[in-house]
């Protein structure tokens, strides 16, 4: 059965590109797999708080050393790192700000990436300190980009600072298994957006059928 975490991260609503594909998406998979459940998060209309100290002192705090009002300023992210690890696949809508990512998506990404939760750290292992708590799930990034050739051999390839941020970021707590699908054009529109649009549409029908018979089903 697939277990999926839904996020979007766009503010913008039904004239969002991203909202549209990751729906579509998640729509051909339960077709292909009615048992597939959902935990949805929409960040980008009901956005996460960024992190406090208060957050910080908690997350670093042992855990048995931690007073109720440690464990309450880590209550939600306690939450999103449970729906995270409960996921196998995850899907995430993300429109490209500025060349990355934007600061709502970095809020969740701030609050997941936990110390003792979603990564362990050992300050004598010098040559590895870091170990990876995430494993074991696919991770599929729909992104929206304005402009166009922000992929690999592109002519704005150089500016995409949101694809190797998220590798890097979700590498680093276990999630390697990371797909890529993006729709650009969308400041041109016109036949470019549509052309764009189309053929992401059939490389996430292409994933959905994928996923069903690869193991997240």
């Amino acid at each position: 059965m697939t277990r999926l975490l839904q996020i979007d991260a766009s503010p913008r609503g039904e004239r969002s590109h991203t909202r549209r594909l990751s729906r579509e998406f998640v729509e051909h998979l339960q077709t292909a797999d009615p048992g597939t459940k959902v935990v949805y998060r929409d960040i980008g209309r009901q956005p996460l708080p960024h992190v406090t100290e208060d957050l910080i002192a908690a997350a670093f705090t042992p855990p048995d050393q931690r007073d109720d009002s440690m464990h309450k300023s880590l209550q939600l992210s306690d939450e999103l790192v449970g729906e995270l690890q409960a996921a196998n696949l995850i899907v995430l809508g993300i429109p490209f700000y500025n060349f990355g990512m934007p600061s709502g998506f970095k809020a969740w990404i701030d609050q997941i990436v936990r110390v003792g939760r979603t990564f362990d750290f050992d300050p004598e292992d010098v040559e590895s300190p870091y170990t990876p708590l995430v494993t074991g799930k696919r991770v599929i990034a729909i992104i929206s980009r304005g402009d166009g050739g922000y992929g690999p051999g592109g002519r704005n390839e150089v500016h995409n600072h949101l694809d190797g941020h998220l590798r890097t970021v979700l590498g680093f707590i276990g999630l390697t298994d990371v797909t890529i699908v993006a729709a650009e054009n969308d400041e041109f529109g016109g036949t470019r957006l549509a052309d764009s649009l189309e053929a992401a549409r059939a490389e996430l029908r292409q994933l959905a059928e994928e996923s069903t018979q690869v193991g997240c089903a």
